[in-house]
Formats: structure tokens, sequence, C-alpha cells
């Protein structure tokens, strides 16, 4: 399975494995050679949040990954309508912010906090 939600993290580190606009605070997984994780359909997180966002991750199927490869080669990240284009579904304001070079077919997704997820709008700071 994926090292996201498993038992063998160490919490709040960098991981080293990823590339982002910025750097992100991304559990490591020791390394271990272990086969990636593809389920029969696509798979969501629970969502989780730092005092900036809040994030979620997306678990795409084989072929979806496949297809996936063949817009980016892995190398940037998926437009909204390219990550909707695969069959990924989730409300307004979230936008693939990282690749995770280990595990690719898991897509991680972030938006500001307080974002409306009908609008995509940010409600102002009272």
């Amino acid at each position: 399975r994926s090292h996201f939600g498993s038992s063998r993290l160490g919490a709040g580190r960098l991981c080293f494995g990823c590339v982002s606009h910025e750097t992100a605070v991304v559990p490591p997984v020791a390394v271990v050679s272990v086969m990636p994780h593809y389920p029969d359909a696509i798979e969501y997180s629970e969502k989780y949040m730092d005092d900036r966002f809040e994030y979620g991750h997306v678990i795409l199927t084989k072929p979806i990954a496949k297809d996936m490869y063949k817009l980016t080669a892995g190398k940037r990240l998926l437009k909204d309508a390219e990550w909707r284009g695969l069959g990924v579904q989730q409300s307004r304001g979230w936008a693939h912010y990282e690749i995770h070079r280990p595990e690719p077919h898991i897509l991680l997704f972030r938006r500001p906090l307080g974002a409306d997820p009908l609008t995509d709008r940010v409600a102002a700071a009272r």
C-alpha cells in the first residue's frame, strides 16, 4: 500500500522525493522496495490540514495512472481540467500541487483554508 496513512511514517518531515512549486511537509518513508498500490477504483483520502491549507490525496488506478503519464510524462502538475478529465471528482478550489516521485500515481491536492467548495472563494478575514 501507499505510505500515506501508514504507521511507518514520521510526522512533519520533509519529503525529498517530491517536486512542487514550494517545499511541502510530507512524511518520508524509509527506503524500502515496495510494489505500488493500485486500487480497483480511484481512492480519496480524508482531508488533513495545517495553518494555511487543507490537503487531500487521490490514488489513481493503474489504467488512469497510465493516462496521466501520457499527459505529463510525470514531469508537471495537472491542470484542473486534466485531473477532472481523468475522472478525479472533487469540489472546487483544489489544486494538484506536488508530484511525489516514489508514487506518482498518488495525486497530492490542496486548497486554502476557508475556501468555499461551491465558489472557490476564500472568505475575507474579519
